[in-house]
């Protein structure tokens, strides 16, 4: 019996401890969240179905608030009094517009201010008392009137142009009934579609290898002009060493003569002249005897 009474009492004290823990953390977000936040009155002209309390307050779409008490002004039943607790730095100005935010689908609305000016100046505010701020009665209707206003609207189009709306029905059911009676015409201008699609596509293929074709032809004439070009070359070049041995000489065109020859001549042209040899002495006679040697 002690040892269970040890494991209860370890067990209430272990739930006190979570739960004072719980309850500080608690009372400290919303202590800090009351020092932050300033009161403000909001009184709405009509329903304002889709709020309830601790839903948020939204400032040009950012959170800076929620809804602490919503009640009915009983001098006039029509009118809603909302209570907000707002961020106290919150630019809250006298032409501040105030409506409700519906939130997707679901119905769950929001109060919705809105910023209009920089240089109108803040909300003042009176000792003890919050400020008041009126919602637009356009904008507190709820998301179901909002609907059944649109649906009437649709209603009422639909009822201007119902003899328009049945001809064009009319209309769409003669042209399934002149379609379903023109199947095969239609399955054969199916086919025809794709034989075009598939001789398009052989063209295309056609055309892509007379290209390559052609390509390859003007590869082979581009070599063959080359081919002549330079050859061309070689000739001009022959002939232009021709004439430049001609000029230098001309006694090859007017005698004829090797190229050999030519070059021999001009060889020996080029070379200096032999050395003269003295032409040989001839033996002189003795002279004659005189009278007085007889």
């Amino acid at each position: 019996m002690e040892r269970k009474a040890h494991y209860a009492l370890i067990g209430l004290f272990t739930f006190a401890v979570v739960a004072g823990a719980f309850g500080f953390v608690f009372w400290l977000h919303h202590s800090s969240g009351k020092k932050q936040a300033v009161a403000y009155r909001v009184i709405f002209d009509s329903t304002v179905s889709g709020l309830h309390v601790g839903g948020n307050v939204l400032f040009n779409g950012i959170r800076v608030g929620e809804v602490t008490r919503l009640t009915l002004d009983p001098d006039k039943p029509s009118q809603v009094v909302a209570m907000l607790a707002v961020n106290k730095a919150t630019p809250i100005r006298s032409d501040t517009k105030v409506g409700l935010e519906f939130q997707g689908l679901t119905g769950v609305a929001s109060v919705s201010l809105k910023g209009v000016s920089a240089t109108t100046p803040l909300i003042e505010r009176e000792e003890g008392e919050p400020p008041t701020l009126r919602a637009d009665p356009s904008a507190s209707q709820d998301m179901m009137q909002a609907a059944r206003d649109v649906l009437n609207r649709a209603e009422e189009v639909i009822a201007d142009n119902q003899e328009a709306i049945r001809q064009a029905v009319k209309d769409i059911a003669t042209f399934s009934a002149s379609l379903a009676r023109n199947s095969d015409n239609v399955d054969i201008i199916v086919s025809d579609a794709k034989d075009t699609m598939k001789n398009a596509k052989e063209a295309t293929a056609s055309a892509r290898t007379l290209m390559d074709n052609l390509d390859k032809r003007t590869e082979e004439i581009t070599v063959g002009v080359n081919r002549m070009t330079s050859t061309a070359t070689r000739q001009i070049d022959i002939a232009g060493r021709a004439i430049t041995d001609l000029a230098h000489n001309p006694q090859r065109f007017l005698f004829g003569g090797s190229g050999s020859s030519s070059s021999d001549s001009s060889s020996s042209a080029s070379s200096p002249p032999p050395a003269r040899t003295p032409p040989a002495r001839t033996p002189t006679p003795p002279p004659a005897p005189t009278r007085a040697q007889r």
